[in-house]
């Protein structure tokens, strides 16, 4: 009994560990990975709980002042055989539409920290995409590697096969034994860089860094490129814009509200009295403020007059260099499509081709090995470029719909 007790006390935290580390999807595909980090990040959740202070902001902003409770002895006689008392509340109450351009700014700082909010998930999905490409680059150059390794293997028993026949020199056997090295030693190499790759790709994700990560789903890298125009039509929503419009609603405000210190502050103030002469009372006052020194009310005017011509100013610059970056980001993504497509319907059969003809010569004797082995290399080379040029195409993907706003659709 005492020893099935220690068994469920230490399997208890593996099981804690594990529900608080939810397993990923497998496989997982890139708009899971896109998903998850919206989801889970910790910046992601930063700006939330910053969006959620901020819509509180207006409510504050747009409530009038504290009132005041005043108790006083308006006058007490030396002798001490009473005193008139009076106790008062204060109230202040702007003659203008103080408190509704307040409220109005602090609407426009939440509609930027809503923009920040999915600035910041555009971002970290960004990052996640990238590394989920990564990865995805590590495994399939491994993959490749092994069966590279499995061709080189055979090739080192073709050797040894026709140096015990007679017909090839001992130094066939060695160059391919040294080929089955070198492959070996990049897979090794290749292993280390696949786990710092899971690794990243798991930090990117919010989860912890020895998180198992399932088999990764092929990217489809077939999806037609939008037009310029479509992409175009996105960027309005882009979230630096938003936030920039916002900016600008929020100096407009501000403006108004420098402007409205022009009017007076009325105070109202009001309470029941006592005087010994004439006992019980009530006191009512009504004051008006004098904003007399225009030359401070004109500056503050001016102040937020030229941070609006600043936001705006800001704004115009922002969708310049916003649809230019959409723009590079769309011709960069066609560059990426073009080369992979050379590469995958062009020099990979050539390259597939010249390998049967060397295998066959030096079956035959007529080839030295050194020309099956360049032949190889030259494939081998070949594929991992293939690979390569299709991540390229899956990160140019991910950084148009980085560029465009919105992953949905551009994403492969």
């Amino acid at each position: 009994m005492a020893l099935l007790l220690v068994v469920a006390a230490m399997a208890r935290p593996a099981d804690a560990a594990a529900q608080t580390t939810p397993a990923l999807p497998s496989p997982l595909r890139l708009a899971d990975a896109i998903r998850l980090a919206s989801e889970r990040r910790a910046e992601v959740e930063a700006a939330r709980a910053r969006t959620r202070a901020g819509e509180a902001r207006p409510t504050i902003v747009g409530a009038l002042e504290d009132p005041m409770i005043s108790p006083a002895i308006d006058h007490l006689p030396f002798m001490l055989n009473g005193a008139d008392v009076s106790v008062t509340i204060e109230q202040r109450i702007p003659l203008s539409g103080l408190r509704g351009h307040r409220r109005a700014s602090a609407l426009a700082d939440v509609d930027r920290l809503r923009a920040e909010t999915t600035r910041t998930a555009l971002d970290v999905s960004l990052e996640a995409a990238s590394a989920f490409l990564m990865l995805h680059e590590r495994r399939r150059t491994i993959d490749l590697l092994n069966e590279q390794l499995t061709f080189a293997r055979d090739v080192v028993t073709a050797a040894n096969a026709r140096y015990a026949g007679g017909n090839a020199p001992q130094s066939d056997v060695l160059r391919a034994e040294v080929e089955v090295a070198r492959l070996s030693a990049t897979l090794a190499a290749l292993g280390g860089q696949g786990r710092a790759a899971e690794a990243m790709l798991n930090a990117s994700l919010g989860l912890e860094t020895d998180t198992p990560v399932p088999p990764l789903a092929a990217v489809n890298l077939d999806r037609p490129l939008p037009s310029w125009p479509a992409v175009s039509a996105t960027l309005t929503s882009r979230p630096e814009l938003t936030a920039g419009r916002a900016d600008i609603a929020r100096a407009a405000a501000d403006v108004q509200v420098m402007r409205d210190m022009y009017r007076p502050m009325a105070t109202v103030r009001t309470g029941p009295s006592y005087t010994m002469a004439d006992g019980r009372g009530l006191m009512f006052m009504v004051g008006v403020s004098l904003p007399l020194w225009r030359g401070r009310l004109r500056a503050g005017v001016a102040e937020a007059e030229a941070m609006r011509a600043m936001a705006d100013a800001d704004l115009q610059a922002m969708t310049r260099m916003i649809e230019g970056d959409a723009a590079s980001a769309l011709n960069e993504l066609q560059g990426a499509r073009d080369r992979q497509l050379a590469i995958r319907d062009d020099v990979v059969p050539r390259a597939r081709a010249a390998i049967d003809p060397a295998v066959a010569g030096y079956a035959a004797g007529q080839l030295p090995l050194v020309s099956v082995i360049e032949a190889l290399q030259a494939l081998w080379a070949i594929q991992v470029d293939l690979v390569v040029a299709e991540i390229q195409v899956g990160l140019a993907s991910v950084r148009l719909g980085r560029a465009m706003g919105s992953y949905e659709g551009v994403a492969p």
